[in-house]
């Protein structure tokens, strides 16, 4: 596709898509019957071996993605709060809160009428009614009325285990059928957590604190941080030494032994995921894109939650040919005409996808380099390999090796600009952030911009400050192309 060519937009989701909405949901409603059969279920952290799980036919979910769907759909923050009343600090990510706050039994419920049942609906929430026409309704003071069919319940904070605890009856229904039926909501308590700090350092005491509430095992996969940019054998062996001891925990969490032919068919799955993942995430280098970065993000929850199932792979596969589809027709899963390309530095705002997403569409930048989401995916043949590719998170190697990775990230998908999201939530990240920033307008000759705000908790972001720096990004992207015409 010519470089000067606008692409028009794809509506609709897209085969691929739907696929990998189907397996993550899958992935939850087993977790769920295997609870109600009586089977153990693991949450794991999201760079933990899944393959060992596998080996075994466990059922696991993941706390981090359930996490970022509860803030995206604008719960988050009272889950921290509950978190935080409980004791723990603010400080403290807010992935990490959200978890500990489920934990600890504390869901999103619907308001309703105990004598009644029905839910008591908030007269803030809906949309604008439109009559035939499409004209917005107004009522008889001139403000536009609600579509009813949009409204929802107020919404509280609940506590399963005081539900579970009440008589059987009408009453407990009631309350059970109140919590929000979003699939974060209903997530099985877990049995058993499998734990690995590559992705995090936070990781560790979150872990630590469920494993505790719940009095259940703990497996944990300690990854040191790596200095050099190579893994070196001694890294290797004591890696390795782990995995024979997570291997021997989870011999006895499920009574089975370990399946040898199992754990080669969820590498082989895993393999095949990864390496489908890593081309989706090519297609960005692609101008014009033919998808928004954003749906990188999204997808993210599914190469998690999934990666060493074969359905996984296919539905990568899938998505693959319908990015193909795009490049071929010319058409975009970008809602507006690429203008500029940036990088997307960090995990976004979930909670404030809109308010960041709609600065970007008003200056026409489309996100087509993050570094997030292709650190899923890793290839590796034999365990010695893959003790060396789970090494391979942002937060496990040194900052050469991590400004190597973004620089030819930058370079590969041809972006104008970078905008980097110093993240409360997630310090050892945000940290080197500003050395990074100086480094790419050094290296790349690029403009950069940084925001404050936080991937979960909605009270870290300022929309205005945002706004601004979206805006100064801009003006220095076009300042250079007229410097450079000039």
């Amino acid at each position: 596709m010519a470089e000067n060519e606008k692409a028009k937009v794809k509506k609709g989701p897209s085969p691929g898509v739907l696929a990998l909405r189907k397996v993550v949901d899958d992935v939850y409603e087993e977790a769920r019957q295997a609870k109600k059969r009586g089977e153990p279920v693991g949450w794991s952290s999201s760079k933990f071996p899944c393959e060992l799980a596998a080996a075994f036919g466990l059922h696991v979910v993941y706390p981090e993605n359930q996490a970022a769907g509860i803030a995206a759909n604008r719960n988050g923050e009272m889950l921290c709060q509950a978190a935080e009343d409980l004791g723990y600090d603010n400080d403290i990510c807010g992935y990490a809160r959200i978890s500990l706050a489920y934990s600890a039994g504390y869901r999103v419920g619907r308001k309703y009428d105990h004598e009644t049942g029905e839910f008591i609906i908030n007269p803030a929430s809906g949309k604008p009614l439109k009559d035939e026409n499409g004209q917005v309704v107004l009522d008889e003071n001139g403000n536009p009325k609600k579509d009813p069919k949009t409204q929802q319940p107020f919404e509280e904070l609940v506590n399963i285990n005081d539900i579970e605890a009440m008589p059987e009856g009408e009453e407990k229904e009631r309350a059970l059928n109140a919590l929000k039926p979003i699939r974060q909501n209903l997530m099985p308590a877990p049995d058993f957590v499998l734990c690995c700090n590559n992705i995090c350092n936070c990781m560790t005491k979150w872990y630590e604190n469920i494993a505790r509430m719940h009095n259940i095992p703990l497996v944990m996969i300690d990854i040191p941080y790596n200095n050099d940019v190579d893994v070196d054998d001694s890294k290797v062996k004591y890696v390795r030494a782990q995995f024979d001891a997570a291997i021997h925990q989870l011999e006895k969490i499920s009574g089975r032994k370990f399946d040898e032919k199992k754990f080669e068919e969820a590498c082989a799955n895993a393999n095949r995921t990864a390496k489908a993942w890593l081309k989706v995430c090519d297609y960005l280098q692609y101008k014009p894109s033919p998808m928004s970065g954003f749906d990188l993000f999204n997808h993210m929850a599914d190469v998690v939650t999934a990666r060493a199932k074969v359905e996984t792979a296919e539905a990568f596969e899938l998505l693959e040919k319908d990015l193909e589809e795009n490049i071929k027709n010319g058409t975009s899963t970008l809602p507006f005409e690429e203008k500029k390309r940036v990088m997307f530095e960090g995990i976004p705002c979930w909670p404030k996808l809109p308010a960041l997403f709609k600065p970007l569409k008003e200056n026409g930048i489309n996100v087509t380099a993050v570094v997030y989401a292709p650190a899923f995916g890793f290839v590796f043949d034999g365990l010695d390999e893959m003790a060396k590719a789970y090494y391979k998170a942002p937060n496990s190697v040194c900052i050469e090796q991590g400004v190597a990775w973004r620089e030819g990230i930058c370079r590969d998908n041809k972006v104008d600009g970078v905008l980097v999201h110093y993240n409360r939530s997630c310090k050892p990240w945000s940290g080197y952030m500003a050395e990074m920033q100086r480094r790419f307008t050094r290296d790349l000759g690029v403009p950069c911009a940084g925001f404050d705000g936080d991937q979960a908790d909605p009270r870290n972001f300022n929309a205005a400050q945002y706004e601004t720096r979206v805006q100064g990004l801009m003006e220095a992207m076009e300042a250079k192309d007229l410097a450079k015409e000039a």
